[in-house]
């Protein structure tokens, strides 16, 4: 039966929408099982976890006078007694950020009006990780956890050569960033590695790329190659006019002759994150890196002439947001998604949410959690489910304002495509049970 009134959409809209399993895209989680060679577990999780993720560090720096080298120099405890102290005592916790660690605490059953920092890390004295894990997920609804697995990484590298297998829950994404964001100190990596390659790209440098890309997209079976670029990205870069190719850079080589080659062969999308400035304070580390505007004709140009390729994108500055959305309507093979980084915020989310909406239907993916730390999905998601049923709402009710009738299944359809099948469809992918 058709909903017939507005109170009746909005409780439907929201409970849909609460129920929908995720996929959540794009996270820099671990399979609780991942370790390093010393044995040490490659998941964050945890109190001070959570507190010392580094937006909060970048927070804390405004409100005290501690050096940052000597704040990193600190125990992880004392790290978080300083941020809980400054940002949640001495001044109130309004930030994104800040609320977001309030609502993972209530919903795993901390006493909020304690505040008592001991005893929040008291309360998870002998969980498991992987218990961790499981509860975590549940209060988040996700059934899919997608990683970002980098083979440069000598902490998570090891874990794969030895063979290792990951939990169900947990997906592999290849992220190779150093492949066209530092080539220079990645080359000579490669050629300890085995493979042979050089710093102009020459000889059988492209064939090794390749093969480097196949032997480790055989080994973790992402869903998706990654890569984080600059705000000046661009392909092809560095071409003179009167030679097309004489002065093609090696990072532009390195995309259009390695990476979607290979992406092609093993049948799996290529994601561009754009416009991430790295350490614009060193100082702070991963709290030093900012955003620039992108010039985005370079993603219709790959869309246009990889045909055969499939694109994820998304941006880090607001003021790119339109444009992608109108490229997402001329391109089949591209791919919006996420509110990422420093889009993350309620504010944006909602206006991103609707634009792409009303430009896009909901051939879109709206948002992804880019968690650091396993706790930050229960608030991430709680947060964005709300925004992204509010804008569910309206846009159903302009429907219904035309005499439209909006059947349960319709809904209910539209919102699994949203928080879940977009994603494998886009991938050509059945998610695992």
């Amino acid at each position: 039966m058709a909903i017939s009134t507005l109170d009746e959409l909005a409780r439907f809209v929201r409970a849909s929408v609460d129920r929908q399993p995720i996929t959540d895209m794009h996270t820099h989680l671990y399979s609780p099982n991942m370790r390093d060679e010393r044995g040490q577990g490659l998941l964050l999780w945890g109190v001070d976890a959570l507190l010392t993720y580094h937006y909060l560090v970048a927070e804390v720096m405004r409100w005290s006078d501690v050096a940052p080298e000597t704040f990193f120099g600190w125990p992880v405890e004392q790290q978080s007694a300083l941020i809980w102290q400054k940002l949640f005592v001495e001044h109130s916790p309004v930030s994104e950020a800040e609320r977001g660690v309030l609502t993972s605490f209530k919903a795993l059953g901390l006493n909020l009006a304690s505040r008592d920092l001991p005893a929040y890390r008291a309360a998870f004295a002998g969980v498991s990780p992987e218990a961790q894990v499981q509860r975590a997920l549940q209060l988040a609804n996700i059934a899919h956890v997608v990683m970002t697995n980098d083979p440069f990484d000598d902490a998570e590298r090891p874990f794969w050569l030895n063979g290792g297998t990951i939990q169900p829950e947990f997906h592999a994404a290849l992220r190779i960033d150093p492949l066209l964001r530092g080539w220079a100190e990645a080359w000579p990596r490669l050629q300890g590695w085995g493979y042979q390659v050089d710093a102009d790209l020459g000889g059988n440098s492209v064939a090794e790329v390749q093969r480097f890309l196949r032997e480790w997209a055989a080994r973790t079976n992402p869903l998706y190659l990654a890569v984080s670029l600059p705000p000046d990205f661009t392909w092809p870069d560095g071409v003179d006019a009167s030679d097309p190719r004489a002065s093609i850079t090696v990072a532009s080589r390195m995309l259009a002759e390695c990476i979607l080659p290979v992406c092609r062969a093993v049948d799996i999308p290529f994601a561009m994150m754009i416009g991430s400035e790295r350490a614009v304070n060193p100082g702070l580390r991963l709290a030093g890196d900012a955003l620039g505007r992108s010039q985005l004709a370079f993603v219709a140009r790959l869309a246009r002439e990889f045909p055969g390729n499939r694109f994820f994108v998304t941006v880090l500055s607001r003021e790119n947001q339109h444009e992608l959305i109108v490229l997402g309507r001329k391109f089949r093979n591209l791919m919006v998604f996420g509110c990422w980084w420093f889009m993350n915020n309620p504010v944006i989310i909602e206006d991103m949410t609707r634009m792409r909406m009303e430009m896009l239907g909901t051939s879109f993916i709206p948002q992804h959690s880019d968690a650091r730390v396993l706790e930050q999905v229960i608030y991430k998601w709680t947060h964005s489910r709300g925004i992204i049923a509010k804008v569910l709402i309206d846009k159903y009710a302009d429907v219904m304002a035309t005499g439209w009738q909006l059947e349960p299944t319709e809904i209910e359809r539209d919102i699994a495509d949203l928080l879940h099948d977009n994603f494998w469809r886009f991938c050509k992918r059945t998610p695992g049970v």
